[in-house]
């Protein structure tokens, strides 16, 4: 199988309170997510214009509109997970009511699905954690099936999933193509960024990626798309994650600025894959800061676009070159073939 351009792809970890639950609350973190809620149009202006593809992976509850159809639609078994506090169904069980702007989000869900390049994919119905104790195989079905059920009703077909907190589960790949979910987002390569339980996140592994979103630690990460075909589901992993504007760190913008060029021009230099991932809450805060400088890396993308011929694709485009090609047991001569 063999590429003409490189490709660039955004993946967004659309989730509301339902991603920071465990040790945010409304009252401490409230504005990122009704910042983030705000920020999210401005986004796409942005994609729009620079002719950017992402998908926003997005936590299933929050296609629903209030607390009464998400009960309704709760799944028949539940994780019993050992670590307290991280369940969110005791959240759910004990609540009379749920604040929508913190917790559902079906207008923009509609939001994005309309815009250009946009894609919908999902980030399991409850934030689900694949390497959490006290629940397996069995529980995250009924997970998926939820996920993919309540996507379908707002007419959306899922084909990627993202793995909350990147706990990304091996043996749980399989179960994926039973509900028509054909690809996933990856770990980024590197000792720092191996999937694990919260356990497993360590100081050090934290301040190993901090350090590696400055300079490079781990290399550009750009991967070989030959090699996110060799199986199905398809796994297109991280390449670096978009840490938010910091003002006590702004003095290093430009250093976390060409770190991201640089793998960019990396990947459409080589004809390889460059994955850019964040949370829309990210930019709850500093909004103008954080879509400036993603207005910074639309701009490069341009260039590379126009002197590599660097291609923009969704995870759901990156997945349809590959089904192609299975069904076929051929290449496709070019990516332009899904443009």
């Amino acid at each position: 199988m063999t590429f003409d351009h490189g490709v660039f792809t955004v993946s967004l970890d659309f989730e509301l309170l339902w991603g920071v639950r465990e040790t945010r609350t409304i009252e401490s973190y409230g504005e990122n997510l009704r910042g983030g809620r705000r920020a999210i149009p401005q986004m796409l202006d942005v994609f729009r214009k620079s002719g950017i593809h992402a998908t926003w992976a997005t936590v299933g509850f929050m296609f629903h509109h209030d607390i009464a159809e998400l009960k309704a639609s709760l799944p028949r078994v539940r994780p019993h997970y050992k670590r307290p506090g991280i369940s969110p169904y005791d959240y759910i069980d004990a609540a009379q009511s749920l604040d929508p702007l913190y917790h559902f989000a079906p207008e923009l869900i509609a939001l994005i699905q309309e815009a250009p390049g946009q894609a919908v994919g999902t980030h399991t119905y409850s934030h689900y954690y694949c390497l959490e104790e006290g629940q397996g195989v069995r529980e995250f079905e009924a997970d998926l099936e939820c996920a993919v059920e309540v996507a379908r009703r707002a007419g959306i077909e899922i084909k990627s999933i993202v793995f909350p907190r990147n706990q990304c589960n091996d043996a749980y790949l399989a179960v994926l193509s039973r509900f028509g979910i054909l690809c996933y987002r990856g770990t980024q390569h590197g000792q720092a960024y191996a999937a694990s339980d919260k356990a497993g996140q360590s100081r050090f592994k934290r301040a190993s990626r901090l350090l590696d979103a400055y300079v490079s630690v781990s290399g550009h990460n750009t991967h070989a798309l030959e090699d996110c075909y060799r199986a199905m589901p398809f796994n297109f992993p991280a390449s670096s994650f978009l840490r938010p504007f910091r003002r006590r760190a702004a003095m290093l913008d430009d250093l976390r600025l060409k770190r991201i060029k640089d793998a960019m021009t990396h990947a459409a230099i080589h004809k390889r894959l460059y994955h850019l991932w964040w949370h829309p809450h990210n930019f709850g805060r500093d909004t103008a800061q954080n879509i400036a400088f993603v207005e910074r890396i639309a701009a490069h993308y341009v260039f590379l676009r126009e002197r590599y011929g660097f291609v923009s694709l969704n995870m759901e485009e990156l997945c349809a070159i590959g089904v192609r090609h299975h069904a076929n047991d051929r290449a496709p001569s070019a990516i332009e073939a899904t443009l």
